[in-house]
């Protein structure tokens, strides 16, 4: 009887941490696995990067977001304190099996694969060249962030190379009119990389801008009031910089975000399918692809059920337009340095 009392305790342990795992499980795997949507995201806006509030803090590009309730919304861009000796991956999204995927960013040793999508200031497509540490300290490139030498003082000026004739503010990759690319080497090895996930003033930051109806596509139309801002949730005053125009025409889906959202669990670990029918341009320009399912799609994905009017309608919404105004700090073969401020 001792031995059972004795026991007892640890049963009940063992009961509640497998409750504790079966809630925890399907949460972890949420924002492992990202997510995935029918409709591509709007273009992403011109705007200029505010001035870096002080040293050790790292550049995080605006991205579209997805709320289950309104659709596409901006987070705007800012500057976080960055963990020493880290980088940040920004998140992307990519085209596959019929379906627009999130790939959520990541602190690393180095920048690895974000979809050679172009967010300007130092993230080109490829790598980042907005800065570099040295030791225990970050150093700016002036060529290309907006630092006020008077409160930073680890500066360097180093040309970036803008290639104006191919810049676009296309926001995805792979599918119709999406970026062209795939990892390179060194992307695919900083993959294999120790990771850290967002920030808590960068997850913070997020959720602020899912709650701000201004920051909706549908609400701004491509073109948000606060398009980045100095530091996280940092939503009103001088330091909010608001868009100077959308990357392209917006187009609204002609399907509600219920109809388009695709519940993860349907999914495995978010990857662009290989070439095939449902994609004349997709690319694998995923972080991970892993080898065809039974059905012939990549990581287990399965194909898009809705209509071809509507997947149509889908590719149409998402489609890049002309630029109302180009980026001016993304990578350029030899030139002299953009003007920080005229940058996107």
């Amino acid at each position: 009887m001792k031995m059972n009392r004795a026991v007892r305790p640890l049963v009940l342990a063992a009961l509640m941490l497998s409750v504790l795992l079966s809630v925890s499980t399907p949460s972890f795997a949420e924002i492992a696995i990202g997510i995935s949507v029918r409709v591509g995201p709007p273009a992403l806006p011109v705007y200029a990067q505010p001035v870096c509030p002080g040293p050790g803090y790292s550049w995080t590009p605006g991205y579209w977001a997805w709320s289950h309730e309104a659709g596409y919304y901006w987070v705007p861009g800012t500057w976080v304190v960055a963990p020493v000796g880290m980088l940040w991956t920004p998140g992307y999204w990519g085209w596959g099996s019929g379906l627009y995927v999130w790939h959520p960013g990541y602190w690393g040793p180095h920048v690895g694969f974000y979809g050679g999508i172009n967010y300007g200031y130092g993230y080109g497509g490829v790598g980042f060249a907005g800065g570099e540490w040295r030791g225990r300290s970050f150093y700016y490139n002036r060529s290309v962030t907006n630092v006020n030498v008077t409160n930073v003082t680890n500066v360097y000026n180093k040309t970036v190379i803008v290639n104006n004739t191919t810049v676009k503010n296309v926001s995805y990759n792979g599918g119709t009119g999406g970026v062209v690319a795939r990892p390179t080497p060194q992307e695919q090895a900083a993959e294999r990389e120790p990771h850290q996930a967002a920030l808590a003033a960068q997850t913070q930051h997020e959720h602020a801008a899912s709650q701000n109806h201004h920051l909706f596509a549908s609400e701004n139309h491509g073109r948000p009031a606060i398009a980045a801002t100095a530091k996280p949730g940092e939503f009103s005053g001088r330091n909010v910089v608001a868009a100077k125009s959308a990357g392209a025409p917006y187009r609204a889906p002609s399907i509600t975000p219920h109809e388009a959202r695709v519940p993860s669990t349907n999914l495995n670990r978010p990857g662009n399918a290989p070439n095939g029918k449902e994609s004349t341009n997709s690319n694998n320009g995923s972080r991970k692809v892993g080898p065809p399912s039974k059905n012939g799609t990549a990581n287990g994905l399965r194909p898009a059920t809705q209509p071809a009017a509507l997947s149509n309608a889908s590719h149409a919404q998402s489609q890049p337009h002309s630029p109302a105004q180009p980026h001016q700090n993304a990578p350029k073969r030899p030139s002299s340095p953009p003007e920080p401020r005229e940058k996107r």
